[in-house]
């Protein structure tokens, strides 16, 4: 059983998407410069995979290789038999003139006899030439194992199959399909497993890291998903009262603070996945600067994303009293109202108690109205589905539907509920974060996790 980290060195033909896939296994955007253009690394880099400060895995990127044809007949030109290829290797390396004429290559066939294993990726868009086949002869002389990893395998234009067929005729059999700009991590572990099978050594040192890795994902699912349920709660329990006169300028005031709250919500999930606000602008979404751009409190708004709006929701037959649905509030003259209590009695006091109080003293209570609080749950649970399976190659912005989560069903009890405990919102003054809120938050992450895990 090895003691050290695992060296493993990422190697391949220029612009197959090598920095990509290091981005991917960091779970980080800004290791390396990822562009269009080949030859964007010019040098070695590295950086590790570590648990509690342990360092477990090295990982370095390297130069793509541009000239192996040429290099493949300097080789064959070295003195020495045939079939050592690290005699060959140390010889180019060693001499000056060669490794000034073949830089690049030379750095990778360097990184190569340092390493334990490499990735060698490929481009699954690319037609099989020679020009690939001599790249893997010349790095199999560095006598290391070697996995190709075929990169781009989701792209319309991918010619997998091919490859695979190409690469067994060559006697290179660990082969595995990784998409960089994709986070899976089934594939992942696959590719794990696949670099433990060729080192044994090494398998304790790799299953440690997929343990850590696995404990990652779902702490960071957890957090997420009570974040959001944070956010409903608090905005499901909002509420505030102002007089009839003065309505306009406090609805505008909570509107304000929706916003602002989902924001915080937003730049939440962004940062728990290690993601940017530059990471969902795109025409597409309502975005602009990492905001919002479509009113939540807009109609129009609404329809665009297929959920339904109404102007009246019933409180309970004969009342004669209503929701205004645009302000989640009472209206309705106060007459009707104080009718509707000695009517009623004391269970639609309770349910409504500060609404009708508020109204009966010539106030009224705003609250957020169910349309939009299932717009406000809905596009948070899809943009946490995408940050989930996003790597972090991506350079493509997030793109959400905003489809209704509960399909215009019923709003989840757990939320009705909190209409009745404007303690639970800490938007609201005398906010308690107490057990009750807390059990609240926990109920509703599960059934986000449902709706999120539900093909």
């Amino acid at each position: 059983m090895s003691e050290r980290p695992l060296k493993l060195a990422v190697v391949g033909h220029t612009n197959t998407g090598k920095t990509s896939l290091v981005r991917t296994l960091l779970r980080s955007s800004e290791f390396g410069q990822v562009a269009d253009r080949g030859g964007t690394t010019r040098q070695i880099t590295s950086s590790c995979l570590s648990v509690n400060g342990e360092v477990l895995v090295e990982l370095f990127d390297s130069p793509g290789l541009e000239n192996a044809p040429e290099l493949i007949e300097a080789l064959e030109e070295l003195p020495g038999p045939r079939h050592e290829g690290l005699e060959r290797i140390a010889h180019l390396i060693g001499d000056d003139h060669l490794r000034e004429h073949f830089d690049h290559e030379s750095r990778v066939l360097e990184l190569m006899l340092e390493a334990d294993i490499a990735l060698y990726v490929i481009d699954a868009r690319e037609p099989v030439l020679e020009k690939y086949q001599d790249e893997l002869d010349i790095l199999g002389q560095c006598g290391k194992p070697i996995v190709a990893v075929l990169n781009f395998t989701a792209s319309p234009a991918s010619r997998e199959a091919q490859w695979r067929d190409a690469l067994a005729r060559v006697r290179l059999h660990s082969v595995l399909a990784f998409d960089a700009v994709v986070r899976d991590p089934a594939t992942e572990l696959r590719l794990f497993q696949k670099i433990s099978s060729l080192l044994d050594d090494f398998a304790p040192v790799i299953e440690r890291w997929l343990e850590h890795r696995r404990d990652e994902e779902e702490q960071r699912a957890t957090a997420a998903l009570a974040t959001i349920a944070e956010m409903l709660i608090d905005l499901a329990a909002f509420g505030d009262t102002a007089a009839e006169a003065g309505q306009d300028i406090a609805w505008e005031q909570m509107q304000q603070r929706v916003r602002q709250r989902e924001q915080a919500c937003v730049d939440t999930l962004l940062d728990l996945y290690r993601f940017g606000r530059e990471d969902r602008e795109d025409d597409d979404l309502p975005t602009s600067g990492g905001r919002w751009d479509d009113d939540l409190f807009d109609t129009e708004t609404l329809r665009h994303y297929g959920i339904r709006t109404g102007t009246w929701a019933g409180i309970g037959a004969g009342t004669g009293a209503a929701v205004d649905v645009g302000t989640g509030g009472l209206t309705l003259g106060t007459g009707t109202l104080a009718g509707a209590v000695i009517g009623t009695g004391a269970g639609l006091l309770r349910s409504f108690g500060r609404t009708l109080t508020a109204r009966i003293r010539g106030q009224v209570v705003l609250m957020i109205d169910e349309a939009t609080l299932r717009l406000l749950a809905s596009r948070q649970v899809e943009l946490l589905g995408a940050l989930i399976r996003r790597g972090h190659a991506s350079q493509t912005p997030v793109r959400t539907t905003g489809a209704d989560l509960w399909d215009n069903r019923r709003l989840p009890r757990i939320l009705r509920q909190a209409r009745h405990h404007p303690e639970w919102s800490s938007l609201n003054p005398g906010h308690r974060g107490n057990d009750e809120r807390r059990r609240a938050v926990d109920r509703l992450s599960r059934q986000l996790r449902e709706l999120l895990e539900t093909p």
